[in-house]
């Protein structure tokens, strides 16, 4: 067989054992891409994305865009081509660590979310009934029990904790503190209203049951430490002056907040918080309305940009990352609360766009 021929058959065998090994190959790496981006003020999936009943709303136009960034799934594994085709594309291939850390299963990712979902919610009406001035009223509940724990079957979820050992609760640290105070084996006293005795109390619209029960129960050691521990997690519970629901599906973790509070506000005070500007968005948020950081930043500023934004509220701490490939014709909005959020909205509105924080220029 000639020489030339010898070294283009080699050659072929070479390349096609190199693109087999691009497709079988696994990498340790997920991909992220621009996902979908929802107006809060609008609808989605057939019904309004923000719900209230029992208080005035008003109409409202322009856009206040939730973002999202796409994922390959936890269980997915990249292949070397398509981690190479990622990084040369406009989307980010990061470590699979990076977005499921500890071996996270698929299902752990969900759930996971789903949890940071649902908190962000609250949150999120918190923070804008707060800024409205509207009070809302928070407690202490038993927010989980651990199984074949002390408190199995003597204290439940929704449990309202009222008093810790005679002592007044006002945040779920409180509990802890309390019940660290004793060795293992010395009993605690729980003085709360009962799950069913608060939900229905809280639907006839009455916030402060006033029935309560008192329950001991003996602490154990924990495992990890050997301070005294009953078993339960304490978390934080609103009674809210009317009914709020926020109606989006497919959508997980906590990074809408913001974005879902200023629909909120948007919603319950007349004129459109926009002044009809197509505003997008992202960021956790607080009961107390600071926003916070989120992943992804660079993929939502491209998504919203393509569907079409002018402006974009970014997280403080996100300016950096954001600033770095930010698409043409997108103004990068710096907000630490929502209150800036706010104040940056109205001045778009009123055509002052020029005067608001942006990242970079503060």
């Amino acid at each position: 067989m000639p020489r030339r021929t010898v070294t283009m058959l080699t050659s072929t065998l070479l390349l096609v054992a190199l693109l087999c090994a691009g497709v079988l190959i696994p990498v340790p790496y997920a991909e992220m891409s621009p996902g979908p981006t929802v107006n809060t003020l609008a609808e989605h999936g057939g019904e309004e994305v923000l719900q209230v009943t029992g208080r005035k709303t008003y109409p409202s136009d322009g856009h206040l865009n939730m973002t999202t960034v796409r994922v390959t799934g936890a269980d997915y594994r990249m292949n070397l081509a398509e981690a190479v085709y990622g990084w040369l594309s406009r989307n980010a291939v990061v470590p699979h660590s990076t977005l499921y850390p500890k071996g996270q299963t698929a299902q752990e990712a969900d759930e996971e979310n789903a949890e940071e979902f649902n908190q962000s919610q609250e949150s999120a009406k918190v923070a804008a009934l707060e800024q409205l001035g509207i009070p809302v009223t928070t407690r202490v509940v038993v927010a989980s029990v651990v199984k074949d724990s002390p408190a199995q079957k003597k204290l439940h979820a929704g449990d309202v904790i009222k008093y810790v050992d005679g002592k007044a609760v006002r945040k779920p640290a409180d509990v802890a503190a309390r019940v660290t105070e004793h060795k293992p084996g010395e009993w605690v006293e729980f003085t709360v209203v009962p799950a069913k005795q608060a939900a229905a109390a809280e639907k006839a619209g009455e916030p402060e049951p006033g029935t309560t029960e008192t329950v001991t129960v003996t602490t154990r050691k924990a495992p990890e430490d050997g301070r005294a521990v009953v078993g339960i997690q304490a978390g934080t519970d609103h009674v809210f002056p009317f009914d709020i629901d926020i109606k989006l599906a497919d959508v997980g973790g906590p990074s809408a907040g913001l974005m879902f509070s200023l629909g909120l506000v948007d919603k319950l005070t007349p004129g459109s918080l926009t002044g009809g500007k197509f505003v997008a968005g992202t960021g956790t948020i607080d009961d107390e309305g600071k926003v916070g950081p989120i992943g992804g930043i660079a993929m939502k500023t491209i998504g919203a940009r393509e569907k079409g934004a002018e402006y974009f509220l970014t997280p403080a701490e996100n300016c950096e990352g954001a600033l770095n490939g930010k698409p043409d014709g997108l103004t990068l909005v710096e907000v630490r609360t929502i209150k800036d959020a706010v104040d940056s909205l109205e001045k778009i509105a009123d055509g002052r766009a020029g005067s608001v924080p942006t990242c970079g220029r503060s």
